[in-house]
């Protein structure tokens, strides 16, 4: 016999710790998830020009300015860091209460700030540690 989800004589399940945060993955909010995927989107093309372009240096490309990678990796990490910023104030407004009105305020902008730090950080590890020794 099924109980009703109300009924107090109703066992309740544990879920360790694992299964948990499993369970928050797989039911992330979808603007959070937009979000984030911007910021990701942005931070692999950039990453992918940052290798085009040290690739280019190290097999002894001639290029106008010289040796511009640490110039180049700044403003990848600051042109991801905004874009993630304003694209998660866009995307992920404040809950909306009784009201119909959407807000956005800057906590929305911080949001996506320090949630595109780490996936900024993630994709250039990845294309400099792992990709770029593997083409030469």
């Amino acid at each position: 016999m099924s109980l009703p989800a109300g009924d107090p004589r109703r066992e309740i399940r544990r879920r360790g710790w694992a299964a948990v945060r499993w369970r928050q993955f797989r039911n992330a909010p979808q603007p959070v998830v937009r979000a984030v995927v911007s910021s990701l989107v942005v931070a692999i093309i950039l990453g992918l020009g940052y290798l085009a372009y040290d690739v280019a240096l190290r097999h002894g490309a001639v290029l106008p300015g010289g040796d511009l990678r640490t110039l180049y990796l700044v403003v990848d990490v600051l042109v991801v860091l905004v874009v993630g910023s304003v694209a998660t104030w866009l995307v992920v407004p404040q809950p909306r209460g009784s009201g119909l009105a959407t807000t956005r305020s800057p906590w929305s902008a911080a949001l996506g700030f320090f949630a595109a730090v780490p996936v900024c950080y993630l994709v250039l590890v990845i294309v400099a540690q792992v990709l770029a020794p593997l083409l030469g």
